[in-house]
């Protein structure tokens, strides 16, 4: 089961981000704020959960949470700054936007600058232990899996419906092929 907070007597926002990895596209990132009750039992990091859990979990964690953002940085973004500093970027966009303050982030990863004055705790695999990340992970996966499948329509040819950008094999054949797109991330490596 996963823990429901850090501290139990502040606000807390869980953070992550998704399309880190990929070739092609914009990074999502997501800030929740779970209410500290919030349970459900499929809730897991979203690379453990099929895409129909994903499905299922998306609008329960959008109507349970007290607050949640979500927030993309683009290909010409990421290939300007990187893609460490575009992750950031967009869960700094994400908490920004939320409707409540958090007084705590909880970050996914090891990596993260801080964000104004709010302390936050770097947690490696926070999406299989806390449930506001494992619910960002959530809303960041989903709302960039929905773009992807959006872009596969304009460029069929690179398997984006399945891969969502990835380096698949599927995915580099089709650019050794075709070439790259106009949403290609010309400063990752594709072979």
């Amino acid at each position: 089961m996963l823990k429901s907070f850090l501290h139990r007597n502040l606000i807390e926002a869980g953070c992550d981000e998704a399309g880190r990895g990929c070739l092609a596209g914009p990074v999502f990132a997501a800030a929740v704020i779970l209410p500290k009750d919030f349970k459900h039992p499929i809730l897991n990091d979203s690379k453990k959960l099929s895409e129909k859990d994903r499905n299922i979990l998306r609008p329960i964690i959008e109507k349970e949470a007290l607050a949640f953002a979500v927030k993309k940085v683009g290909h010409k973004e990421i290939d300007r700054i990187n893609i460490l500093n575009a992750s950031i970027k967009a869960m700094h966009m994400s908490v920004k936007g939320l409707s409540l303050l958090p007084q705590h982030l909880l970050i996914d990863g090891n990596r993260f600058k801080a964000f104004g004055s709010i302390p936050h705790s770097c947690v490696i695999k926070g999406d299989s232990i806390y449930a506001s990340i494992a619910a960002a992970s959530i809303l960041a996966k989903t709302y960039r899996d929905e773009y992807m499948l959006k872009l596969h329509k304009k460029y069929p040819y690179y398997g984006w419906d399945r891969n969502k950008a990835y380096p698949t094999r599927e995915h580099r054949d089709a650019i050794k092929k075709h070439g790259r797109t106009a949403v290609h991330r010309m400063s990752f490596r594709v072979s």
